[in-house]
């Protein structure tokens, strides 16, 4: 047999393929060993890779023998990336050279080979298992460090492989079906399924807790309705008053990721290589520098990559500096604000990548940072003017609540306050608000409040006469837009929720006026 065809997969921007690995042999002819189907380097390198493998797995290296080894990766108009395809490369050019026999069908090989036939670990096998039981396979074969990851999709069998070797062994005892002792002991043992553990507030390490953060009682309320309802939030006051503590005990009260949500931003860090050994099962925290260039913020390159608007995906992104990021990385927040998704086109491609993420800003109201305190601000009218311009009017109506972090007395820093409330007690209130809108959008693709569409106002949201006879007096005095109109609407939903209230009444519409943009803004 001088032909044969195993099956592998890798990742295209976020997205699983599976891909037909052929390997045809011919004989008598001068040594060459050909990889096409458009590789990138690191898989044409495999080559050698593949043969030191082959040769150090105790059979014969491909490139001692007069003959024409051709490795082709299917669909050839696809772009490959990537090491992961040397597994199964190796396994069908020995299968095509009659080293071994065993029936590919059905299976799924993936790792990369070191020179002695070690299997390392890949990035995306969350992804990759996923696609390959959606199309119908039935095993996987991964470097034994990515079979927890990819045993957490249920239903298909998932081998953790340690080298080339072990393998090879698992698959000629297969093909025999051979029950002696010995066969039993070559076979491999599929690794049992991942189960996402459910963990309590106790088990889960708080860093910064919200009775740490003295005083700002606004802010606190303000972060514990953007949780409840998934709002976006910017925090503005003086430097040293506590937003960035706040921001960080913020990402405690979230609720727990859904096992969906687990697997997808789990599939995100995996195919981006940031998965270390945990899987993502809390909401993930992402905090750029304000110098963070437009393509890490938002994703893109030459041939497209998520960025750190796709890393916070079901979690939050912190802005630190606010209005120092580039502008047009602020601007390209529009986009993914509004829709929960960026899309990114090059020449090389284009992507849709998903972005559902809660913003939480931070700025100061000047330069100086003293603008409208105690303190005496320093800067020029123009510089002013200048740093309240970097946040566009189109930006200022995304972000649902504007929240002053004012000075803290230093009385209140030094004396103890055991009345604090804890983030494990605002967190109770998130998840009572949080299973109420479950219980509202049942029938929905919608999750939070935040996410309702303007037919999901209409047709959820009931609102008695005063009420609306409120919320029409204060659109009109405050020439609200159409978008900040239904923003209030959700927020005050959101505060009702908090209350556990059925229906909006006009004390949920004021507190949430209360948190629109102030003119010290500018705008």
């Amino acid at each position: 047999m001088n032909f044969a065809k195993v099956y592998s997969a890798h990742t295209n921007m976020l997205k699983a393929y599976i891909v037909d690995v052929e390997v045809d042999i011919s004989e008598h002819t001068l040594n060459n060993f050909a990889i096409v189907g458009l590789p990138d380097k690191a898989i044409e390198e495999a080559r050698d890779r593949v043969a030191a493998a082959i040769k150090n797995s105790g059979f014969k290296s491909p490139k001692s023998a007069n003959q024409k080894v051709v490795a082709s990766l299917a669909p050839a108009n696809e772009k490959k990336a990537g090491p992961h395809f040397d597994l199964a490369i190796a396994l069908a050019y020995l299968l095509a050279a009659g080293c071994i026999h065993f029936n590919p069908v059905e299976k799924i090989f993936l790792g990369e080979l070191t020179l002695d036939g070690k299997l390392r670990k890949i990035d995306g096998a969350l992804s990759l298992t996923r696609e390959a039981k959606k199309r119908g396979f039935k095993e996987v074969y991964l470097p034994l460090e990515n079979a927890k990851e990819g045993a957490l999709i249920h239903g298909i069998k998932i081998f953790g492989v340690t080298n080339l070797k072990e393998i090879i062994a698992h698959l000629k005892v297969e093909n025999l079906q051979s029950q002696t002792e010995l066969a039993i002991s070559l076979r491999l043992t599929p690794q049992t399924p991942t189960e996402i553990e459910t963990q309590t507030d106790d088990s889960i390490a708080v860093e910064i807790d919200f009775a740490d953060v003295k005083g700002q009682e606004t802010a606190k309320r303000g972060l514990e309705i953007a949780a409840a309802g998934g709002h976006n939030l910017a925090m503005f006051g003086p430097p040293g008053t506590g937003k960035t503590m706040l921001a960080k005990a913020f990402c405690h009260i979230l609720p727990p990721l859904s096992f969906e949500d687990v697997l997808e931003t789990t599939s995100i860090y995996s195919v981006a290589g940031l998965l270390k050994n945990n899987l993502v099962t809390q909401p993930p925290f992402r905090s750029p520098h304000h110098t963070a260039s437009y393509t890490s913020l938002v994703g893109g390159g030459a041939v497209p990559k998520p960025g750190e608007v796709t890393l916070a995906h079901k979690g939050v992104l912190f802005l630190d500096e606010f209005p120092e990021f580039e502008k047009r990385a602020i601007e390209a927040l529009r986009q993914p604000l509004e829709d929960g998704v960026i899309n990114i086109s090059r020449v090389k491609g284009s992507a849709s990548f998903p972005a559902d993420f809660i913003l939480i800003a931070a700025l100061n109201p000047c330069p100086c940072g003293n603008y409208g305190s105690e303190k005496e601000c320093v800067c020029a009218p123009s510089a002013l003017m200048r740093y309240q311009r970097k946040i566009s009017g189109p930006i200022i109506d995304r972000i649902d609540m504007w929240v002053e972090v004012a000075n803290v007395e230093h009385r209140k820093l030094i004396c103890r306050d055991d009345n604090l409330e804890t983030g494990a007690l605002i967190k109770k209130r998130v998840l009572q608000a949080r299973q109420k809108q479950s219980a509202r959008f049942v029938k929905s693709k919608t999750q939070v409040n935040s996410a309702m569409t303007a037919k999901d106002i209409e047709k959820l949201i009931i609102l008695d006469k005063a009420t609306q006879q409120t919320l029409q007096q204060a659109a009109a005095k405050l020439a609200l837009s159409a978008r900040a109109y239904h923003k209030i609407i959700k927020l005050a939903r959101t505060i009702a929720d908090l209350e556990q209230s059925d229906q909006i009444a006009s004390q949920h519409i004021l507190e949430a006026l209360q948190y629109r943009p102030k003119n010290l803004l500018g705008v």
